[in-house]
Parts: structure tokens; sequence; C-alpha cells
């Protein structure tokens, strides 16, 4: 499988601005800009798409985890908060909220730590990669 996107970028990097494609069409042509980027402007950034990447590919990893331990989560709920440190990547940081019927705490924060440690998206990163859970 592979999937893609499409960055344009028009203008000097602090003046300039540019649009975001998916192949799905979910973004088209959405803004981003050094505004976007580093200010309040209005449009995405690359590390708010990272931060949406690595959510939901570690969220339904968990899904997957808990299912393999014979858990069926009612709800599960992840935010995802990317560092940016002296133009480096440096961590992304997974809290998740489970409400998943019948499970430990410590099983619960097992899975997660599989998770983690296993969806597709931290494998690619080269960042620290850490998470916190709360079962509701």
């Amino acid at each position: 499988m592979t999937r893609n996107a499409t960055a344009v970028w028009n203008g000097s990097g602090k003046e300039g601005n540019g649009a975001l494609t998916t192949q799905s069409t979910t973004l088209n042509k959405t803004q981003y800009s050094f505004n976007s980027r580093f200010a309040d402007g209005v449009g995405t950034n690359p590390e708010e798409l990272l931060a949406a990447a690595h959510a939901g590919c570690f969220t339904m990893k968990l899904s997957f985890v808990l299912g393999e331990a014979g858990f069926t989560p009612e709800t599960l709920t992840t935010k995802c908060e990317i560092t940016l440190d002296n133009g480096s990547i440096t961590k992304s940081h997974l809290t998740v909220e489970g409400k998943v019927p019948n499970i430990s705490k410590e099983k619960f924060e097992e899975c997660v730590k599989n998770a983690e440690a296993n969806c597709p998206v931290s494998k690619l990163f080269k960042a620290e990669i850490s998470s916190s859970a709360t079962l509701a």
C-alpha cells in the first residue's frame, strides 16, 4: 500500500504560502504558511499533521492490541503533542483515555505501551515517543 500527498509552495519561506492536498482529497489545497506554523495564522502545519497521523495510527493500533488481548474498547481518545525544538521534531507525546470494559489498569497500560512501540507511525519517528493512559 502506498499513499501520497502533495505540497505546493509559492514565494519565500517567511512571506510565501503553500497548499497541501492528500490523495483522498480530505485535504484539498489546504493552506499552510509560516504564520500557520510558527504563529497564529489560518491553516495547518506539518507538526499538526504529524500529530494527527500519530494519534490516529496509535489509536487504531491500540484497538487491535486490545482485541488481541480479548478486550473490545467502547471508546479510545488520543491527543498527540509534537514538539518542534531548534528546527528538529524532538518528541511525540500521546495521551490516551480509554473506556474498556473489564480491563485492569495494568493490562490497559501494557496494551498502550505495545501500541506506542508498534504502530507504524511510531516506528517511523526517530524522536522520543512517550504516552500516558487513563481509563474512564
